[in-house]
């Protein structure tokens, strides 16, 4: 009898043990599916969410530009050239322009607004302005930055860019068209790539260029990843046209 009754206590005691491993064993499965979703949703379903909501927004920023009644006639253009206009000093986390890109497809439109800090601009799924570079159309180099992953990632696909490809900077006064020329990756301390010449601080400026950059490899900060254009053009929003360069076809 002996025997048989410390069996059934070693029986019970290991029943106790094994539930207590079973109870630990699925609080680790629930924990490790959570961070799962978690990760998912910041890298997939967050990127979707955030990045619909980030261009309806920049797609409403222009749509109210365009609602402004214009009462200046357009000026004439000079040997078909329209001098651009000038942008007001920019703010930090303030929307001031927004950024067109058809080669990442014909609703491609994100907010640039103003400084490159994560908790005020670009967490905000927006694109932001180097704040110490020039504004569109300057003598000099327009520097952005934004995420390739996360929060919207609006220069997710940075990579794809091809020579020549219009890169337009939308503002109230009217379109900034850039053309695409190099990319490179760099270092994270390699800052002449927003010097006015790119990686040519020593040489004075004297044309107008658009720095696109951003973390590289995707999911990590090891370089950047950046792209180059110089520009091409300015429309005027009172013309009431818009740059063909948005409707051309792609090559």
């Amino acid at each position: 009898m002996t025997v048989i009754a410390q069996t059934r206590r070693t029986r019970r005691r290991s029943r106790s043990r094994a539930t207590v491993a079973s109870v630990l064993g699925e609080i680790l499965v629930t924990l490790g599916a959570v961070i799962l979703l978690y990760v998912l949703w910041q890298i997939w379903i967050g990127d979707v969410l955030y990045g619909a909501t980030a261009q309806a927004e920049a797609d409403e920023l222009s749509q109210e530009w365009a609602r402004v009644q214009v009462t200046t006639p357009a000026p004439e253009p000079t040997d078909g050239w329209y001098e651009p206009a000038s942008v007001p000093k920019t703010e930090d986390a303030v929307p001031f322009a927004t950024l067109h890109v058809p080669r990442w497809g014909d609703d491609y439109h994100f907010t640039i607004a103003g400084g490159v800090t994560r908790a005020r601009t670009l967490d905000n799924a927006w694109i932001g302005h180097y704040l110490d570079t020039e504004l569109p159309g300057e003598v000099g180099n327009f520097g952005l930055a934004a995420h390739r992953t996360t929060f919207g990632a609006p220069f997710a696909n940075l990579q794809n860019l091809r020579i020549g490809d219009a890169i337009v900077v939308e503002t109230e006064a009217g379109w900034y068209t850039y053309r695409f020329r190099t990319l490179e990756y760099v270092t994270p301390d390699a800052y002449d790539v927003l010097a006015d010449v790119p990686q040519a601080p020593e040489v004075p400026k004297g044309e107008r260029y658009i720095t696109l950059t951003s973390c590289s490899p995707r999911f990590a900060m090891t370089e950047r990843i950046v792209g180059y254009g110089v520009f091409d053009s300015f429309l005027p929003r009172t013309t009431g046209e818009t740059p063909s360069a948005l409707t051309e076809e792609l090559i």
